[in-house]
């Protein structure tokens, strides 16, 4: 297998390159975002999630998207904003990224890799499009944007 997933780079909201060292060890939930979607909402359980089991090894990493529907249109700091104050989110939000195309982000590359979806088609498909990776970061399954994080729980607690 190539490098740990939490060695791929990522985009920080302020721009910058770093990786997902600090989640070594954990169990990922990521889940690319937009603010405008009919999703949206899914931001209230995922935070849910992250408030019951970060403390057992767990979280939940978001990376807004603006390639279906132009659902996401604001910048970094509008982002975080919405996040905030409409969904009082405390998870880690990244920075703006592609997930499908010439410029899909490394990390989004790996999980449609490792997990495709229907008739093993890699593209995503959608927003809040969610992929579960294991403490070894391994990528365990993808789940749609209908999928709603509650029916999550079992396959995450069977993970911790």
């Amino acid at each position: 297998m190539s490098d740990a997933i939490t060695t791929i780079p990522v985009t920080m909201p302020d721009g910058s390159s770093a990786d997902l060292s600090a989640f070594t060890g954990q169990v990922l939930l990521i889940v690319n975002t937009a603010s405008k979607c009919g999703f949206t909402p899914q931001y209230a359980e995922l935070e849910q999630l992250w408030r019951i089991y970060r403390d057992r090894g767990f979280a939940v990493l978001a990376f807004p998207c603006n390639q279906f529907g132009g659902q996401e249109p604001g910048d970094a700091e509008e982002i975080a904003q919405f996040c905030s104050l409409r969904y009082d989110v405390t998870f880690p939000v990244f920075g703006k990224v592609d997930v499908n195309g010439a410029n899909a982000a490394p990390l989004f590359e790996r999980l449609k890799s490792e997990a495709p979806g229907v008739l093993g088609t890699e593209a995503i498909k959608w927003n809040f499009t969610k992929f579960l990776v294991d403490r070894n970061g391994k990528v365990v399954d993808r789940y749609a944007p209908t999928t709603s994080p509650r029916d999550l729980i079992n396959p995450i607690e069977s993970l911790l």
